[in-house]
């Protein structure tokens, strides 16, 4: 080492950073930050707080300065993040996430509740995976506080990621996510459900993808993992993928749709459309799909994934997905029974 460096003063800018952040960073630096990122004005900021506009200000150069980073510019659209903005908006998000969780698990300690768990499931995941996931924490001695959130795998995924979800029951995800954990616990069956009129009709010869595809489809929502699962069927068949009437993850949306439309189509797992077997106004067409669905997966962090209650309810949800995957047989009996009985 050049005699000349004089270690003891080398200056560290990410290590003053971090200096700056412990010792001047305060909580509620934080929310204004979220507050802000959420309106972009600080003129409504200033209303929501009910503070002076100069007092809002103040305070957002006051966390700059600990940040050492410009955090918001001017625009046309009002104030907009800088690079360095998204970055610490990240963090800020995340951290408030987890304070928001610990103050409602503490509260549920109180309440002698053993904890509070943040599940995330998406609607086509079959009934019993579910309940065998609620059975889990709602039955053990004490029993766990639960908090459900549904939506799509990409929107669960965001949640976990972002610390606002402890754990999600979904389809498997092929997204760039390191901290992700997944396990596939269940492969599901596709088939295609329409009205009763249109399974007399279609029932009777092998599928023929280009006449499915003149139908009104009801398809997930665009840049979904199974959307673009559907689209390469239809692709694969030498079809171009329909235009949808009707785009959704929604289990009663779809369901109502099916009941309605006369030309309504769909594509869900078989085994949550027997669990929705409607009375002679939708049905499942007897053909059976050469394919499966993308697996319906366990996932947490890996930050999470050694907590106890987690790894209990990860080994109650993949107990349930073996014992419906020995079922998988024959359950398809029974929803396409009598779909044939009427052809």
């Amino acid at each position: 080492m050049p005699e000349h460096v004089n270690v003891s003063k080398a200056r560290d800018p990410a290590a003053e950073r971090q200096h700056a952040l412990l010792s001047r960073l305060k909580l509620r630096q934080l929310a204004l930050l979220r507050t802000i990122d959420r309106l972009r004005s600080l003129s409504r900021v200033a209303a929501e707080l009910q503070l002076s506009q100069p007092a809002i200000t103040k305070a957002l150069r006051e966390v700059e300065d600990i940040f050492g980073s410009q955090l918001f510019g001017r625009s046309s659209r009002g104030l907009v993040p800088t690079a360095a903005g998204e970055a610490v908006l990240a963090y800020t998000r995340r951290w408030l996430a987890e304070l928001e969780s610990t103050a409602q698990v503490l509260t549920s300690l109180e309440a002698g509740k053993a904890g509070r768990i943040r599940l995330g499931l998406t609607q086509q995941a079959p009934q019993r995976l579910i309940l065998a996931a609620l059975d889990h924490l709602l039955h053990r001695s004490p029993p766990m506080a639960v908090m459900t959130r549904e939506g799509t795998t990409d929107e669960l995924v965001a949640a976990l990621l972002a610390r606002e979800l402890d754990c999600a029951i979904g389809r498997s995800y092929d997204g760039d996510a390191p901290d992700l954990v997944q396990l596939a616990v269940y492969r599901q069956e596709p088939c295609l459900v329409t009205g009763a009129r249109q399974v007399r009709r279609l029932g009777r010869a092998a599928i023929d993808w280009k006449k499915l595809a003149q139908l009104d489809w009801i398809l997930p929502p665009p840049n979904t993992p199974m959307r673009r699962t559907y689209n390469a069927i239809f692709v694969g068949a030498g079809v171009q993928p329909p235009e949808p009437m009707l785009e959704t993850t929604s289990i009663r949306s779809i369901e109502a749709v099916l009941r309605s439309e006369p030309n309504a189509i769909a594509i869900l797992p078989l085994d949550v459309a027997s669990e929705l077997q409607s009375a002679g106004q939708w049905a499942v067409l007897p053909q059976r799909l050469k394919w499966d669905l993308p697996p319906v997966s366990f996932f947490t962090t890996r930050a999470l994934e050694g907590q106890p209650t987690l790894a209990g309810l990860r080994d109650a949800v993949a107990e349930a997905g073996r014992s419906l995957q020995n079922q998988r047989t024959a359950s398809y009996i029974d929803p396409t029974a009598a779909a044939r009985s009427a052809l």
